[in-house]
């Protein structure tokens, strides 16, 4: 998805339901991810680059970003970084999504900023849950 399209993703979820922005450059991880939260009735928004990411969360305001920390034009811990540095993005949670094993209990990703961690692959029965608990969090 393109950074001229981002609004194309929304599915067909109520507007009360949290937004949901996917940053994953792997379209199998992205697609899953996406069916996964739109089945549980959430609306998504995709990305494929730290920056279509960083201009789609400026202009549609998610309730919560998931992270893939491998993208192909930046580091996603730059990304996180743009996004806490910009004045529209400041206060979304973001959550790193990574194939990464955290055995820290994902420290250092708390410690640069991240709201937490969800491990790829997801775990389709708790995945929209967890995503709903940033999602609420961000809310409150």
């Amino acid at each position: 998805m393109s950074s001229s399209t981002p609004h194309a993703g929304l599915g067909s979820a109520p507007p009360d339901q949290p937004l949901v922005l996917i940053v994953d450059d792997n379209e199998a991880n992205l697609k899953l991810a996406r069916d996964v939260l739109r089945a549980d009735g959430l609306r998504t928004l995709e990305a494929a680059s730290g920056a279509d990411a960083i201009a789609i969360a400026a202009d549609a305001r998610p309730d919560v970003i998931l992270l893939d920390l491998r993208l192909p034009d930046t580091d996603g811990v730059d990304v996180l970084w743009a996004l806490k540095a910009g004045e529209l993005t400041a206060l979304i949670p973001v959550v790193a999504l990574t194939a990464l094993r955290m055995g820290d209990g994902g420290a250092w990703l708390h410690e640069a900023g991240f709201s937490g961690y969800l491990e790829k692959p997801i775990d389709v029965r708790e995945f929209p849950g967890r995503v709903r608990g940033y999602a609420s969090r961000a809310r409150a």
